[in-house]
C-alpha cells in the first residue's frame, strides 16, 4: 500500500544497476517492497526472478549450497559451491532476491562480488539492515510510510490520506469484517500510526487488535507500552524500540494459552504446519489441561474493552500483566493440548503474529511462519520461561519420528523423497541443536538431512555432514546407511575410489548387523559404484546378491525396484535377454506403485533394452511414455527418452529428425548441467556419429541449430508427433500432427487460458505461473480447472500433451 513513488524509482535503478539493496530498519517494508518490485520486474533486462530467504541461515559458509537449492542447482561434473553456481548462472538473465542478508552480511558480500563478477548477466536484489559494502551496489533506504499531520486542525480526509493510516484501516477491515470508522476516530488512527512511526509490521499488529480493543483502547496500550519500553535504554534506533514495543505490546494482548504457542512456535524458523505446530507445543492433555484452558478462556473473557489492558484486569499505566506472569515451566498455563494448537494458530494468523506461507502446499494443508523479527522475541520469551529446552526436545522428537517413518517402509529410501522435505530448514536447526549437545537424535537426524541434500544434489554439503556422523556413529545399522548414502554421493561426483570405499564398508558393516534391508541397501550402493567405475560383470554379481536379499523381506516394489537396477546392469553387461525377462517381472508393479522418477527410469530402461533387440516400435512407445510422464520443462528424467528417440529416428533412416532431438537432448544437458551415464551416453554418441557421416555437413548444421531451439512445449510436441502411446490415466493418447488436435469441435481457450496451458507445458507449478503473469493463485486454478473442462482432460501432463499438439513447428520442415 502506498510506496509507488518508492517502486517507480526503483524500477529505474535496477534497470541501470546490478546490485541492489534495500535498507532500513525492522518492520519497515524491505521484503514486501522487493516481493513487489521483483513481480514487476520480471522478463526483460531483469529475466525471470527467484526468492531466496535467509532469515532461518545461521551458518554464512551454507550460503552458496542454500542459494544453489533454492535455484534448483545441482552438483555435477565436479563442480561444488560458488563453482556450481557460476557454471549454472553463467550468462543467463535473472534477478535473485536475497531476503534478511543483515546476519550474514559478509558471506553474502562476498558471494554478491564472485557472482556479479563471473555471471554477467544476472541482478541481485537484496534487503538488509545494513549495506553490503560491495563494489557497484546502490542502496535505497526503505523509509516508514507516510503519516498525518500532527494537530487538531485537520480535516478527516487529510488525515485518510497518509499511507499509514490508510494501511492500518486496510488491516483492520481484514481483522474484523464489521470494522467501521467512526465519527472523531480518524485523528485517534493517525495517532496510533505517529506512535508507530509509520512502521508497516506495527501497525499491522496494533490494527490486529480492533476485534478486541476499542480504538482509544489500542492507542491507550500502545502509549502504556512504549513508555514502559523507553523508561529503559533510550540509546537504541528509535524505530527499532517502536517496533520492539508494538510486539510486546501485542504479546502482552494475547491470551496465556495463546502466549504458550506464539513462544514454542518460535523454534520452528522453516515454518509449520497443524500437526507441526501441535507435536512441538502440545505437552498436556486430561482434566489438568482442560481446567488450564479454562483458565485461559476465563481470561480471555476479562478483557475490558478500550482500556488497553487485555489481562489481569489493571486499568493503568503499567499495572498490566507484565511478561513472563503466566508462562513460568510450573505456570498455570504452561500446559497444551494437540486439539487446541490449530484454533491457536489461527487466532494468530489474525493477529498478525504469524502469516500463511503462499505456495503449492498439499490439498488441505496450510502453512504458516513467524517473521524473523517476531521469532526473535519468541524465542527470547522462550527461554526467559524456562521452556527453551523441552520445546526443543519436542521438536527433535518430532522431526527424528518422522524420519524414522521414511526408513521404516523401504529399502531404497536415498533416491525417494520422504516426509520431511518440507521440514528441510526445520531439520537443518534440528541437526546443530543436536550436534551442539551431542544428543542421541543427532544421527538419525543428520542423516535425514543428508539424504534430503543427495536428492538436490548438494553433494558437498551431505558429504561433509556424513563424515561428521561416520566420527560418531558406532552401531552397524546407523553407520552402514551414513555409509552407503556417502557412496551414492561420491559416485555422483565421480570420486569412484571413495564411492568403491565407502560401498565396501557399508556392506561389510550390514552383513555384522540384524536387519536385511540395511544390508540390501548397502550392496545396491556398492552395485551402483561398481557401475560408476564401469565394471559391469561385477556389479551384476552384486546386484544378484542384493536381489536374493530382498526376496526375503516381502516388499512387492523393493523387489521391483532391486530388479529394474539389476536389468540396467545386465543390459550393460550386454546379457539383454536377461534384462528383458526382468523387466517384463517388474514394469507392472512400478506403473502402479513407484514413486515417478524411479518409474521413469524404468520405462527407459525398457526402450533402451527394445532397442538393443532391435524392436524399434516397442522403444518408442516406452520412450514416448517417459516424455507423457514426465513435465516436459528442464527435466533430468525427459533427457533420455529424447536422446532414445534420437537413436530409433535414426534407426528409421530420418536422420534430420534424429540430429535435432540429439541436439535438443543435448541443449538441455548444458542447461541443467548433468552428464548421462558413460555407456548409455556412449551408445548415442555412436547412432550420431554415423548419422554425420551421412548427412552433408550443411544439413548437419541447421538441424543442430533448429534442434538446439526446440524447448518446452514445442520440444515435446515435435517429440512425440506421430507415436503411439499407452493410456495416460484412463485416457487413450495418440500424438497428432500439430493442427489435428483442434478439430475435435472443443470450445476455444482464451488467450489468459492458452497462455495458462503453455506455461503449464513448460513445467512451471501455479505458484510460478501466477508470478510470471502477474495473478493471484486461486486465479490461476480458475484458469486451469476451465482449461480442463474445455479440453476434456484431468492431469497436468495431459493439458501438456494437449497444448504441444497446437502449436505449429517453429522451422520449416521439420
Amino acid at each position: 500500500m502506498g510506496r509507488e513513488r518508492e517502486l517507480s524509482r526503483l524500477r529505474t535503478l535496477l534497470r541501470s544497476s546490478r546490485l541492489l539493496t534495500l535498507t532500513g530498519p525492522g518492520g519497515v517494508g524491505k521484503t514486501r517492497l522487493a516481493l513487489e518490485l521483483a513481480g514487476r520486474m520480471r522478463g526483460g533486462r531483469t529475466g525471470r526472478a527467484q526468492w531466496v530467504a535467509l532469515d532461518s541461515l545461521q551458518d554464512g559458509d551454507l550460503l552458496p549450497q542454500t542459494l544453489a537449492a533454492a535455484l534448483g542447482v545441482r552438483e555435477r561434473g565436479g563442480r561444488a559451491g560458488v563453482e556450481a553456481l557460476v557454471h549454472a548462472l553463467g550468462t543467463r538473465t535473472m534477478l535473485i532476491v536475497l531476503d534478511n542478508c543483515e546476519h550474514l552480511a559478509e558471506a553474502c558480500a562476498r558471494l554478491a562480488a564472485t557472482l556479479l563478477a563471473r555471471c554477467p548477466r544476472l541482478r541481485l536484489l537484496a534487503t538488509s539492515r545494513e549495506p553490503l559494502r560491495v563494489p557497484g551496489e546502490v542502496v535505497f533506504r526503505v523509509g516508514e510510510l507516510s503519516l498525518s499531520p500532527a494537530g487538531e486542525d485537520h480535516d478527516t480526509a487529510a488525515l485518510l490520506r497518509s499511507e499509514a493510516v490508510r494501511l492500518f484501516l486496510a488491516r483492520a477491515r481484514t481483522s474484523d469484517a464489521a470494522f467501521e470508522l467512526g465519527s472523531g476516530e480518524a485523528r485517534t488512527v493517525a495517532e496510533i500510526c505517529r506512535r508507530l512511526d509509520g512502521l508497516p509490521l506495527a501497525i499491522e499488529l496494533a490494527a490486529g487488535r480492533v476485534g478486541s480493543l476499542s480504538l482509544p483502547g489500542i492507542l491507550h496500550g500502545l502509549d502504556d507500552q512504549l513508555s514502559l519500553l523507553t523508561d529503559g535504554s533510550r540509546t537504541g534506533p528509535g524505530r527499532h524500540r517502536e517496533l520492539a514495543a508494538a510486539i510486546d505490546w501485542s504479546h502482552r494482548l494475547l491470551d496465556p494459552l495463546e502466549r504458550v504457542v506464539f513462544r514454542r512456535l518460535s523454534v520452528l524458523g522453516g515454518g509449520f504446519d497443524a500437526k507441526g505446530a501441535a507435536a512441538v507445543c502440545a505437552n498436556g492433555g486430561g482434566s489438568e489441561g482442560r481446567d488450564r484452558d479454562g483458565e485461559a478462556a476465563r481470561a480471555v473473557g476479562g478483557e475490558i474493552r478500550g482500556e488497553g489492558v487485555a489481562h489481569g484486569g489493571g486499568t493503568g499505566r503499567g499495572d498490566g500483566v507484565h511478561r513472563g506472569e503466566d508462562v513460568g515451566p510450573q505456570g498455570p498455563h504452561s500446559f497444551v493440548r494437540p486439539e487446541q494448537v490449530l484454533r491457536v494458530v489461527c487466532a494468530l494468523e489474525a493477529k498478525s503474529l504469524i502469516v500463511r506461507v503462499r505456495g503449492d502446499e498439499p490439498q488441505g494443508t496450510a502453512r504458516f511462519r513467524q517473521l524473523s523479527a517476531i521469532r526473535a522475541y519468541g524465542m527470547d520469551r522462550l527461554a526467559e520461561a524456562g521452556e527453551l529446552p523441552d520445546t526443543w526436545n519436542r521438536a527433535l522428537d518430532w522431526l527424528a519420528g518422522k524420519a524414522a517413518g521414511a526408513v521404516t517402509p523401504g529399502v531404497f529410501l536415498d533416491t525417494v523423497e520422504g516426509p520431511l522435505a518440507r521440514e528441510q530448514e526445520n531439520l537443518a536447526a534440528a541437526v546443530a541443536h543436536s550436534a551442539a549437545r551431542s544428543d542421541h537424535r543427532h544421527v538419525p537426524l543428520a542423516v535425514a538431512l543428508a539424504r534430503l541434500q543427495y536428492q538436490q544434489e548438494q553433494l558437498t554439503a551431505a558429504r561433509a555432514l556424513l563424515s561428521g556422523v561416520l566420527e560418531r556413529v558406532q552401531g552397524p545399522e546407523d553407520r552402514g546407511a551414513a555409509l552407503a548414502l556417502a557412496a551414492r554421493s561420491a559416485c555422483l561426483q565421480d570420486d569412484h575410489a571413495a564411492a568403491l570405499a565407502f560401498a565396501q564398508e557399508a556392506v561389510a558393516a550390514g552383513r555384522t548387523g540384524r536387519h536385511p534391508g540395511r544390508l540390501a541397501n548397502a550392496l545396491d550402493a556398492l552395485a551402483a559404484a561398481r557401475l560408476c567405475r564401469g565394471e559391469f560383470s561385477e556389479a551384476v554379481a552384486v546386484f544378484a546378491e542384493c536381489l536374493d536379499v530382498v526376496r526375503t523381506l516381502g516388499c512387492p516394489l523393493d523387489l521391483a525396484l532391486c530388479r529394474h537396477h539389476l536389468a540396467w546392469a545386465l543390459l550393460q553387461a550386454g546379457r539383454t535377454a536377461e534384462a528383458e525377462q526382468l523387466m517384463q517381472e517388474c514394469l507392472p508393479v512400478l506403473e502402479t506403485s513407484a514413486p515417478p522418477g524411479q518409474l521413469t527410469a524404468a520405462l527407459h530402461t525398457a526402450g533402451a533394452i527394445r532397442l538393443a533387440l532391435g524392436d524399434v516400435d516397442a522403444a518408442e512407445r516406452r520412450f514416448a511414455e517417459v516424455l507423457l510422464k514426465t513435465p516436459p520443462g528442464e527435466s533430468l528424467h525427459g533427457l533420455y527418452p529424447l536422446e532414445g528417440l534420437a537413436i530409433v529416428a535414426a534407426e528409421r533412416g530420418d536422420l534430420q529428425r534424429s540430429l535435432r532431438l540429439y541436439a535438443a537432448a543435448a541443449a538441455m544437458r548444458r542447461r541443467i548441467d548433468t552428464e548421462p551415464e558413460a555407456h548409455w551416453w556412449g551408445q548415442v554418441e555412436a547412432v550420431v556419429a554415423r548419422v554425420r557421416e551421412r548427412v552433408h555437413p550443411s544439413g548437419v548444421s541447421a538441424a543442430m541449430a533448429a534442434g538446439r531451439r526446440l524447448r518446452g512445449a514445442r520440444l515435446l510436441a515435435y517429440a512425440l508427433r506421430g507415436t503411439q502411446v499407452r493410456p495416460v490415466g484412463q485416457e487413450s493418447v495418440q500424438a497428432a500432427d500439430p493442427g489435428q488436435v483442434d478439430a475435435v469441435g472443443q470450445p476455444p481457450l482464451t488467450g489468459r487460458e492458452s497462455a495458462v496451458a503453455e506455461l503449464v507445458a513448460e513445467g512451471m507449478t501455479n505458484q510460478q505461473i501466477a508470478s510470471h503473469l502477474g495473478l493471484a493463485k486461486s486465479t490461476v486454478a480458475g484458469h486451469l480447472d476451465r482449461v480442463r473442462d474445455k479440453l476434456g482432460v484431468r492431469s497436468r501432463t495431459q493439458i501438456a500433451v494437449r497444448v504441444a499438439g497446437r502449436i505449429a513447428d517453429p522451422e520449416p520442415g521439420l
